[in-house]
């Protein structure tokens, strides 16, 4: 975790010094000597996590400028104010205008590192429940399609029991969504939800993420470490990839979901483990067994309750729903933005190679990219800005969205020159459907 950044603002050097001494042991201390150096290090340095302010400089400004602008540029950032003693009305106004808390020269050791920790919680905990709130609002499942009712209906069944879940679906379907829809549903709810990317995870240090090693157990391991499984105790491990985990690591799976408990690396003995599992793939996994990559034992463990996730082009009915969801997910300032008739024609008739991912994606670079507040077809690209066009009229010539995913795919790859993992973050899709993309449709060589 990144330490805190800290700005101290005052025109006596040795308040300053004193500030960066006692606070030091917080985070990370930065000095101004006066309110127009307090803004060039926001403007330069920022953004802070604390800013402390003495009420009476020199002009220009004073304490009460710096804190309108901090709340200005940074409104949840704690400001507090630092007064000359008996100056009770101005650390008033202080606190009026939204300081966090104000404190009398000279100054109270102790209560300085107090009342500086208390503010730094308070934005620590203000970034977390935003972070919460972000979170509940991805894993709210958005539709009303036939297809993703019967998915609703599963989820609702599912989340009572205890059972290993499967969930599949092409890249990008919203599988882990799912996943926290069905743990956040569960008697589990209040326990930790943690996913886990198998495919990012080298096979080598899988069998540690996973389980834990005890100290020595193999070279590097200077300490013990609790695996994920223990981490995830009391809640929910959501297993991603599944189909790209090794062969050795899928016995040890078996294991635990056969006995309930897990042997760290390096220790012989079993410890027990209280964790709910829920894996998803985008492969198929009955061709890997039959391939022998995969073991067919581990799948059945697995596949006690099997969710399939429809594409988004077998439920385009639900687009409409979803780029307002994701528009005001990614709104700017609070005001939510509106989506013109013809652009949301146009989003749903795209076919979506990426999926949600995808379309959250676009959503996401069409707001950030547009001041009105009015998105229209025009903010979207090509192809997907103009897809009724090509798909009406059926001329012979016209190309498939299929070509023109391809060449809006090329054309992104040229942007980045030639680098495929970001062009694969711009579209918003993984690497193999960039590769798939890049493929489609490839015109034939005569």
């Amino acid at each position: 975790m990144k330490a805190p950044r800290i700005l101290a603002v005052d025109d006596d050097p040795h308040a300053r010094d004193l500030l960066r001494r006692l606070l030091g042991t917080l985070g990370e201390v930065m000095q101004a000597p006066h309110p127009e150096g307090a803004i060039e290090r926001l403007t330069e340095d920022g953004p802070f996590d604390l800013v402390l302010t003495d009420m009476a400089m020199p002009n220009p400004g004073d304490g009460l400028r710096v804190l309108q602008e901090v709340k200005t540029r940074l409104p949840d950032t704690p400001v507090i104010v630092v007064t000359a003693f008996g100056n009770i009305e101005g650390a008033l106004d202080s606190i009026q205008q939204g300081a966090f808390d104000y404190l009398a020269k000279p100054f109270d050791v102790d209560a300085i590192v107090r009342v500086a920790r208390r503010a730094l919680d308070q934005k620590r905990l203000v970034e977390e429940n935003r972070s919460l709130r972000k979170q509940v609002e991805r894993s709210t499942l958005v539709g009303r399609s036939p297809a993703l009712l019967e998915v609703y209906k599963q989820v609702a069944r599912a989340a009572t029991s205890n059972v290993p879940v499967l969930i599949t679906g092409e890249t990008g379907t919203g599988k882990e969504m799912v996943a926290r829809s069905l743990h956040k549903r569960s008697p589990r709810a209040a326990g930790p939800f943690i996913p886990v990317d198998c495919g990012a995870i080298a096979e080598s240090l899988m069998e540690s993420e996973l389980f834990g090693h005890s100290r020595g157990a193999f070279t590097g391991a200077t300490g013990a470490r609790r695996g994920l499984f223990e981490e995830a105790s009391g809640g929910t491990l959501f297993l991603d990839e599944i189909g790209d985990v090794g062969l050795k690591v899928q016995s040890q799976l078996l294991r635990v979901l056969q006995e309930g408990e897990i042997r760290r690396v390096g220790e012989s003995a079993p410890v027990k483990v209280d964790v709910r599992v829920v894996a998803a793939t985008n492969k198929d996994l009955q061709a890997r067994v039959a391939e022998g990559l995969f073991r067919e034992d581990l799948l059945y463990r697995l596949d006690v309750v099997h969710l399939r996730l429809p594409p988004l082009r077998e439920r385009r009915e639900d687009v409409t729903a979803m780029v307002e969801h994701f528009a005001a997910l990614h709104a700017r300032g609070g005001v939510r933005p509106v989506v013109t008739p013809e652009a949301l024609a146009r989003l749903t008739a795209y076919e979506w190679p990426g999926n949600v991912r995808q379309l959250e994606n676009v959503v996401a670079r069409a707001l950030a990219l547009n001041v009105t507040g009015v998105l229209g077809p025009q903010d979207f690209p090509e192809p997907i800005g103009d897809a009724p066009k090509k798909l009406t009229g059926l001329a012979e010539d016209m190309p498939s969205l299929a070509e023109l995913s391809r060449r809006y795919a090329a054309q992104v790859l040229q942007h980045v020159g030639g680098n495929k993992s970001e062009a694969a973050r711009l579209l918003g899709v993984d690497r193999k459907t960039l590769y798939k993309l890049l493929e489609a449709a490839e015109p034939e060589e005569t």
